[in-house]
């Protein structure tokens, strides 16, 4: 029988007249990895934080294991002011993080008897293998500066910064709070990877339904103030999913027959309801809510028109671009198709954003022409959001921009109409700005986009903070879109769902078009890696293999002979690569035996990539030497 982490009993929780959850029961195992699913709006982060304490809540009991380990990532974390990234990696109160905490401070300092105690400290702890490992998960996480204030850092390195944190834990149960946000592809690969590893226990909110299906064991899903629990990965959760809506559909349309009928008898019979009738009476008051609260229930609809579009769309000549040292363009060249549908990828800080921005006119060129074509209408979707004002009401939002908004069947509908499909209900749009969740800001902004018709539609990071609910229309609206459109995103099943090819941005001004989606771009980016390793092994073969050295020659007439320095050199690197393929072999031997601990197994895991990588950079040094003549 599996062991109980944590258990959540009747759990309620309601601001002013909105309640969130109506006696919510859920429990987390041990080993268990669970995706929690729900709408925007609907209570995701304020549960997760009811669990570890930091909201209040109502009634209801939340029960964790006698002694339990917990981390918690939150959606937006924060860090006190004066902390360093390796600071604030080592918050808590383990007897480990005190030691390092201790060493890291009197490293600073610089007094020779603290640092003396410091170092007894961390021999007693054995807490020098926990410090190489926080450098090393920070690194993986491209934070390299440890001692750089985190003021200074932006939000996106303060999250992989508290990611790390809750990591180096080593916690049994780990709560995450969208953990793919502000990710990059590589370092998004990696956490799956890791956790996939891990034994831990999870329990997290993410929209990444790529990193669902490869992590999660289960899918908890909130609706309707309740939970609806299924075992097995996302995909399988759609499976079952539709299941229960199927059988809700049937159970609803026997309602409404069975309605029809009460409400004739209810109508029919207004002086005859005695004491046998009140219990029907009753029963038809209720199935009267029941089917009201279906009503309100929905999802986003998006049916918006978009003007027509000429042939030319944009053309960029010659385009470059550079922030001092940073190149980020340099003289690129693209003709943009009209009903194209195109991604852009790339590790953060390759430009991405910049190139949007060049195109919208928000940054300038350092050189080159971009031509737009005269029937272009953009609609842009900007990383940053739109700043709404925090006391301004939702329907005042829309109505600055217009009162009436065109459908593509050609409706036109009134900006309270237009906000409810985009789950806005009458109440909630007088709610002020100020007071919705992160999620429902980002839907009211592209509620702001869409609804003026854009032919060409440019979204940079459309994912942050978009429910699963509301992106899978944002997917099917789309893939049926009358325009054009440009998506810059890290997630990449909204991406293989949406566009025909990519543009990779590489760094170093270096942009490749890809032909294919982003799994696509993956599965060639892994071939050609496995072959580059490939040939990388062949070299490092066939340089053993050649035991007899080729017989001695003159030397073409102004070239060089080997130096007795560079001989040595070449001895040493014989000695080794020697060793790493040694140590190699030896790597590989104890993880095929499949018996190492989670942390065994994520240290030899890295350090294979490394002796890999050195055998390779030893090897190239080694055939440039042996180039030279002795």
């Amino acid at each position: 029988m599996a062991l109980s982490y944590l258990q959540v009993e009747s759990l309620s929780k309601s601001f002013g007249d909105l309640q969130l959850f109506d006696r919510l029961t859920l429990s987390v195992d041990e080993n268990q990895r669970i995706g929690l699913i729900a709408r925007n709006g609907t209570g995701k982060s304020t549960l997760l934080d009811m669990i570890v304490g930091k909201e209040p809540y109502e009634q209801g009991r939340i029960t964790f294991r006698r002694d339990l380990k917990i981390a918690y990532l939150e959606q937006n974390p924060h860090f006190p002011i004066g902390s360093t990234v390796l600071k604030a990696c080592l918050q808590g109160d383990t007897p480990v993080l005190r030691a390092i905490t201790a060493y890291e401070t009197a490293l600073e300092s610089g007094e020779g008897d603290a640092l003396h105690r410091a170092m007894a400290e961390m021999d007693v702890h054995q807490a020098w293998n926990y410090e190489s490992r926080i450098k090393q998960i920070l690194t993986e996480l491209k934070i390299t500066n440890f001692t750089q204030p985190t003021e200074q850092l932006s939000g996106g390195q303060i999250k992989r910064i508290a990611l790390a944190n809750a990591l180096i834990c080593e916690p049994e149960l780990l709560i995450l709070d969208e953990p793919t946000n502000h990710l990059d592809m590589e370092m998004t690969l990696w956490l799956e990877e890791y956790l996939s590893h891990t034994r831990l226990a999870l329990l997290m909110v993410t929209h990444d339904r790529y990193f669902l299906d490869r992590v999660c064991s289960d899918i908890y899903e909130i609706s309707d103030q309740k939970i609806y629990t299924y075992t097995g990965n996302y995909s399988r959760y759609l499976e079952l999913r539709q299941q229960r809506l199927d059988t809700e559909e049937a159970q609803r349309s026997h309602d409404s027959n069975l309605y029809r009928r009460e409400l004739e008898w209810m109508r029919r019979q207004p002086q005859a309801r005695g004491t046998k009738a009140r219990s029907r009476v009753e029963s038809f008051h209720d199935l009267e809510e029941r089917l009201r609260k279906r009503r309100e229930e929905g999802a986003v609809h998006l049916d918006v028109q978009a003007t027509y579009i000429g042939k030319k769309i944009f053309e960029v000549k010659g385009l470059s671009k550079s922030f001092g040292d940073k190149v980020i363009l340099r003289d690129f060249n693209y003709l943009f198709a009209r009903y194209e549908k195109m991604g852009i990828i790339g590790e953060n800080g390759t430009g991405k954003s910049t190139f949007i921005k060049l195109l919208m006119g928000v940054v300038p060129p350092d050189g080159g022409v971009i031509d737009i074509g005269e029937t272009v209408r953009f609609g842009y979707y900007a990383q940053e959001g739109l700043s709404f004002g925090e006391q301004d009401r939702v329907i005042d939002v829309v109505t600055a921009l217009s009162e009436q908004i065109e459908l593509s069947d050609g409706r036109h509908l009134s900006a309270s109409q237009f906000l409810q499909m985009f789950l806005f209900s009458p109440q909630t749009q007088y709610n002020i700005v100020g007071k919705l969740s992160g999620g429902e800001r980002r839907r009211l902004y592209l509620c702001t986009i869409l609804m003026q018709n854009p032919n060409f539609l440019i979204l940079d990071e459309p994912t942050n903070d978009l429910d699963i609910m509301t992106l899978q229309v944002l997917e099917a609206y789309l893939q049926s879109y009358g325009g054009c459109l440009i998506v810059i995103s890290h997630d990449r099943y909204f991406m293989d769902k949406v566009v025909d090819h990519l543009l990779v941005f590489q760094g170093e001004g270096v942009v490749k078009d890809f032909p294919g989606n982003y799994s696509d771009f993956l599965e060639w980016q892994t071939l050609q890696e496995a072959e580059a390793h490939a040939a990388a092994a062949e070299t490092r073969e066939t340089l053993r293999k050649t035991e007899t050295p080729a017989p001695r020659t003159a030397l073409p007439e102004g070239k060089r002979k080997r130096s007795y320095k560079e001989k040595r050199e070449m001895e040493l690197l014989e000695q080794e690569l020697a060793q790493l393929e040694q140590e190699k072999r030896e790597i590989e031997s104890l993880l095929s035996k499949g018996n190492l601990s989670v942390e065994e197994l994520t240290s030899r895991s890295v350090r294979i990539g490394e002796v890999i990588e050195a055998i390779d950079q030893k090897s190239m040094r080694w055939l440039e030497l042996s180039e030279i003549g002795e």
